[in-house]
């Protein structure tokens, strides 16, 4: 782990002498997570920061600032062996003055230079964009992080579909596929389940006090030490209908040709366009207009979406979660996109499964299981 740290403070490092800075603030709890290898620094969930601030001066050198109630935990559970040089403070203090956390980071800084935050901070220059690009190409060690809870999230969802029985509630399913999870030591970021009508409805389906009847899809963005892996599956009961066996598998040659694409130095925008041509291709036009395809992932769900004016690129070694979608259907997975090839990492063994071969490459998707 300790290879880890050191190769991100000096990714950091870097930032700092491109941008001028004198250092960096990380405060929110996706950053927190990276930079530690997977260490949390939130307590409250609603809130886009955490309980303490960790600050890299444009030397190397590692420092946590939290208040008193937060800081022996955070650096005993969180921090450990990290080497950041904890600078505390009374919690009255941080209440009383907004500017405190800027103010003792400068406190620290060998010269006087600007700033950088991922959270706005006073006069510090926000920079989460820039900060957000650092992170995208995963290590070493997290790439095989990102395997393991994948595999495990992939066959924790696949089990608790399986075992599913018409009759239940949108809400019953939730909650056993948020327990599925916690099993594995994660929790569920977003947890989407749609019955029936509901399904050809609504693409962001927040469960309801609804039975399911015939058709049901679970949707979850589970996050371990930081890392989210976000998976779709589908289940009917009884024989599929024809009609959605046809759109499922029109879908899956949809992220087929996704797949295909997420190489490095590819546009987001030119993603947009390959799907926006394979819904054409499979006798969808226009599909793409009525959600969004996924994107970049990683620390957080999506740290970019393809749209038609997006610029970002495909880096090596960066995670990717693309979410084509009919109506009345959906596939999703996520995977790792490396020089030369992609890397599925939520699948579930033993699901049902759709092949799709495009210019040589073969990729196999989820289909529709039959209960």
């Amino acid at each position: 782990m300790s290879q880890e740290i050191e190769e991100k403070t000096e990714r950091l490092v870097r930032l700092c002498s491109r941008e001028g800075l004198g250092g960096v603030l990380i405060s929110s709890q996706p950053n927190f997570a990276w930079l530690t290898a997977g260490g949390r620094n939130g307590v409250d969930s609603s809130r886009e920061n955490g309980v303490a601030t960790l600050f890299v001066r444009r030397d190397g050198k590692r420092f946590v600032l939290a208040n008193k109630i937060e800081m022996a935990r955070i650096i005993t559970e969180e921090l450990d062996g990290q080497n950041y040089e904890p600078v505390d403070f009374g919690w009255e203090e941080e209440k009383a003055n907004p500017a405190l956390i800027r103010e003792l980071a400068r406190s620290v800084m060998n010269e006087k230079m600007l700033l950088g935050c991922d959270l706005p901070l006073g006069d510090a220059r926000v920079i989460e964009g820039i900060i957000a690009r650092t992170r995208y190409q995963l290590t070493a060690p997290e790439i095989d992080r990102f395997k393991t809870f994948g595999k495990q999230a992939g066959l924790a969802i696949g089990d608790l579909a399986g075992s599913l029985a018409p009759g239940l509630t949108e809400h019953e399913v939730a909650r056993r596929a948020k327990n599925a999870l916690a099993a594995i030591g994660a929790e569920a970021v977003v947890t989407l389940v749609a019955a029936d009508e509901r399904l050809q409805r609504f693409r962001h389906p927040l469960p309801k006090d609804v039975q399911w009847e015939k058709v049901l899809m679970i949707v979850v963005c589970a996050r371990r030490h930081g890392l989210i892996a976000s998976l779709t599956r589908i289940v009917c009961a009884g024989p599929v209908p024809e009609e959605l066996r046809r759109r499922t598998h029109a879908t899956a040659h949809v992220n087929a040709a996704l797949f295909l694409a997420t190489r490095p130095g590819v546009k987001g925008r030119e993603l947009y366009d390959v799907a926006a041509s394979s819904y054409r291709a499979e006798g969808f036009p226009g599909e793409e207009k009525l959600h969004h395809q996924g994107g970049a992932a990683g620390y957080r769900t999506r740290d970019w979406v393809a749209h038609p004016e997006c610029a970002d690129e495909v880096h090596d070694n960066q995670a990717f979660a693309w979410n084509p979608s009919i109506t009345g259907t959906k596939i999703e997975e996520t995977i790792i996109a490396f020089e030369d090839r992609i890397e599925v990492i939520t699948t579930t063994p033993g699901w049902p499964s759709i092949p799709v071969e495009v210019e040589g490459h073969a990729y196999v998707f989820p289909d529709v299981l039959s209960l």
